[in-house]
């Protein structure tokens, strides 16, 4: 009986090398805002933030690109994904090749007050726009 098991096994983080691997975990990034920091060694070299046009794999014609209107990732550009996940259940996701990474994560969008529109908050509901009135029937007395 092996003990090794059929496929890998992963629980919020990981390393991936196999090409359909990376390609399910870069799915959720499709049509979303990412930003997007290159390292080369330790160094960084350029960041910034990007909507994300496509994702492919098995296409060595078309290459990977990250600038501030659009983001295309080839798989195939890169040797493995690392991806860890953030306390607000988001990923991080680093794409190795060689000595160069490229760490790419959902962009931080702020609404009011520079909270996350994911942080939770309590309903509320304005009444500015709202008179309060008050109906009084009739007492008996008066009828």
């Amino acid at each position: 009986m092996s003990s090794e098991p059929p496929a890998k096994f992963f629980v919020n983080e990981g390393v991936v090398s196999s090409r359909d691997d990376m390609l399910n975990l870069l799915r959720p990034l499709l049509k979303q805002t990412v930003s997007y920091r290159y390292f080369r060694g330790r160094d960084l070299v350029s960041h910034g933030t990007g909507w994300v046009e496509r994702i492919v794999v098995e296409q060595p014609e078309i290459s990977t690109y990250f600038t501030p209107i659009a983001v295309t990732l080839n798989v195939d550009s890169f040797e493995h994904l690392e991806f860890v996940t953030r306390p607000d259940q988001l990923l991080v996701y680093t794409l190795v090749q060689g000595d160069e990474r490229v760490v790419v994560e959902f962009a931080p969008i702020h609404g009011e007050a520079g909270r996350s529109p994911f942080e939770p908050e309590q309903l509320a509901f304005d009444t500015s726009g709202y008179v309060q009135m008050e109906l009084l029937g009739l007492d008996r007395g008066e009828e």
